[in-house]
């Protein structure tokens, strides 16, 4: 594991020109935003090896996001040479993140009646109880690991309310989910494929119990209300195919915890290394909503996002044929000053913040809302309750690239 640094963002000795992200230096994940700043003057469309480009600059990603009928979302092209016809192929290509429309229309639909104001605001009550129930404990025992005991256990509890999932299995989500997203890393082993393929099947086997047990036993109460909706939908048989049902709840099960678990971690990481910051969000309470933002901006959870050129087009003037991939890298366009003026700074207050996290347009993450009264809350009451919480080691980070991901997080009162 890696421990978060933060240094100044001097690139004169970076070579940009040899910059690969399949053999990214040994200190990227620590700090990757010299590279990124690097990259960002030098050679914002920057060719990789294998012939596909990484984007650095904001508003490049931006025209990719704002433009679906040139930017494709489907990876089935990309994802046969890596993972063939496996189960990994299987649920890549089948989930809602990695479809174009008109099918990424119709299955996003489904999703929309757990995403309203109304369901939002049915959710907020256990959201309390559980960030209450977890500063118990840490009152307790005067120490924490915030990912183990906080920032995962959080938003993992909540998609698994809203999708029915008993309390003893949801564990067992949490292993599969890193084997499934951890496939999607620039590169992986054999043993992290097969681990990833047994995951992919023992996750449907899972899920296919738990549907014949909801058809058997309907609910209309709350844990229920997102699976009994798409089990609808797939017995209409317009709507979803039985794969589609099953690769639907894990791609739910799996992005409902990823993003708002790393999220909560880097905001706590982040503003513990700021005492007055801290002592900032306590005096004004109505900062909480741009303190968010400012997290999601200053540490985005999800890394790398990608799309192929559907045909010939143009990005910071260097022209792309069709068939090109890019790597659109959000934590570089959310430091881009181009868009963020001091990108480097920390700032809870920071307005406009139209930062790029949850991407934009038709593919922005359904779950956006949810995970920003996630963080609201648990950001609100670990600081007003625990005005002493403090750092009793560095924050260990997961050598992945495509999500930035917290392992651990010691703090004590």
């Amino acid at each position: 594991m890696t421990d978060i640094q933060h240094r100044p963002a001097d690139t004169a000795d970076i070579d940009t020109a040899a910059f690969d992200l399949a053999a990214v230096p040994d200190d990227f994940v620590a700090d990757p935003y010299c590279y990124f700043a690097a990259l960002r003057a030098e050679r914002p469309v920057h060719r990789l090896p294998d012939d596909s480009y990484l984007l650095t600059r904001y508003d490049d990603m931006v025209a990719v996001y704002r433009d679906p009928a040139t930017w494709s979302s489907d990876k089935k092209l990309d994802f046969k040479p890596k993972f063939g016809d496996s189960p990994l192929y299987e649920h890549h290509t089948t989930s809602l993140v990695f479809r174009d429309p008109p099918d990424h229309t119709r299955i996003r639909k489904l999703f929309q009646a757990a995403f309203t104001r109304k369901a939002l605001a049915a959710l907020e009550p256990r959201i309390h109880e559980l960030v209450d129930g977890y500063l118990d404990d840490l009152e307790d025992r005067g120490e924490m690991d915030v990912v183990a005991d906080f920032s995962f256990k959080l938003p993992i509890e909540i998609v698994c309310d809203m999708l029915g999932v008993p309390g003893d299995d949801r564990l067992l989500i949490r292993d599969w989910a890193l084997l499934i997203l951890g496939a999607l890393e620039p590169v992986i082993s054999d043993a992290q494929f097969q681990a990833g393929c047994a995951a992919v099947e023992d996750f449907k086997a899972y899920l296919r119990a738990l549907v014949a047990e909801r058809k058997a036993r309907p609910t209309d109460g709350r844990s229920g209300e997102v699976l009994s909706a798409l089990i609808a939908a797939e017995e209409d048989g317009e709507k979803l195919t039985e794969l589609e049902l099953l690769h639907q709840c894990i791609f739910m099960l799996n992005a409902g915890h990823e993003t708002s678990t790393n999220m909560i971690s880097h905001g706590v990481h982040e503003l513990l290394r700021r005492p007055d910051t801290v002592a900032r969000l306590r005096d004004e309470p109505e900062l909480i909503d741009t303190c968010v933002e400012e997290v999601l901006r200053y540490q985005a959870p999800i890394q790398i996002n990608n799309r192929r050129a559907l045909q010939d087009t143009e990005l910071s003037g260097v022209a792309l044929p069709a068939g090109s991939f890019v790597h659109l890298m959000l934590g570089a366009g959310n430091r881009d000053p181009a868009q963020f003026p001091a990108p480097d700074r920390f700032d809870i207050a920071r307005r406009p913040n139209r930062h790029l996290s949850f991407g934009l347009g038709v593919h922005i993450c359904a779950g956006n809302a949810l995970a920003r009264i996630e963080a609201a809350i648990a950001f609100q009451k670990l600081f007003t309750r625990f005005p002493t919480l403090h750092l009793t080691g560095p924050a260990k980070l997961s050598p992945r690239l495509r999500f930035r991901e917290v392992t651990e997080l010691p703090v004590a009162v």
